[in-house]
């Protein structure tokens, strides 16, 4: 039987029918996916035709960060409408859902859910699909799972408005400008105190423990971290994080190690025996 313009037939191993679709576009060959009738394969392709040679029908506002896609009427899924949309406006192929403006894009997650970016981590985005769950953003980087946050230097267990936030108020802009780091180390958080800022530092055993409060960010990291060494020495084995802390030499590490003070309860706390209750 003869096929319809963009639409190939196949067989999976088990001889399966199934019918793929593809098309051809500013010279790049474009696949739109696999359908289980020729009926479907062949609507997908005329729909895809029209979306790149429609502009008016199909189109995206990039001052109000919507789109024209009606999912009762368009066969092919938001993802590849997006794809298509961008490259027939920009003349730049993706595979992910991104559309590209002057000096940032917008990475579509549905048609009313969307996330702004910096054009220096187009490459990346690219390149890495963002999946969401329970409201955690995230893509599988060389096989883990890994928060969208740590390309800002903002841990796991961060909090909004606590640990980090977005200047123009607008949690969906995760372009650099916007996000502000407030709490960038393991245990620390900063607060203010008769109009004077300081460092919390806790850690966590069977409960959060106060290992004391310091004048800089630096030396709470590294109180963090002599507490984490003496907890091991105590036998308790947790596997405590450690902060990385830039821009500090290995002896400026060493004398503030040493000097920094931390809880005296921490410093007596000792490790309860299998027969203590």
């Amino acid at each position: 039987m003869d096929m319809p313009e963009g639409v190939y037939r196949t067989f999976k191993k088990d001889k399966t029918e199934y019918f793929r679709v593809s098309i051809t576009f500013k010279n790049k060959h474009i696949s739109l996916g696999s359908f289980y009738d020729v009926s479907s394969a062949s609507l997908a392709y005329k729909f895809a035709n029209e979306v790149l040679h429609n502009t008016n029908d199909n189109n995206i506002d990039t001052a109000k960060y919507t789109t024209s896609y009606n999912s009762d009427k368009c066969v092919l899924s938001f993802e590849k409408w997006i794809v298509l949309v961008n490259f027939r406006d920009t003349g730049i192929y993706f595979k992910t859902p991104i559309y590209l403006c002057h000096k940032y894009f917008i990475y579509f997650l549905e048609p009313h859910s969307y996330l702004i970016f910096d054009v220096d981590d187009l490459f990346y985005y690219s390149n890495h699909k963002i999946m969401t769950r329970n409201g955690y953003l995230f893509v599988n980087d060389y096989g883990m799972q890994t928060t969208i946050l740590s390309r800002y230097g903002i841990k796991n267990h961060s909090v909004c408005n606590r640990d980090y936030t977005f200047a123009n108020g607008d949690n969906k802009d995760y372009r650099y400008g916007n996000i502000n780091v407030i709490n960038k180390y393991f245990g620390v958080q900063r607060f203010t105190k008769n109009g004077r800022i300081l460092y919390k530092v806790k850690i966590h055993i069977n409960g959060d423990y106060v290992i004391g409060n310091y004048l800089t960010e630096k030396e709470a990291a590294i109180a963090y971290n002599k507490t984490a060494d003496l907890l091991k020495t105590k036998g308790i084995l947790i596997n405590f994080p450690s902060n990385y802390i830039e821009d500090i030499s290995s002896i400026e590490y060493a004398a503030i190690y040493n000097s920094i003070k931390i809880s005296k309860r921490l410093r007596n706390l000792q490790l309860k025996s299998p027969t203590e209750n």
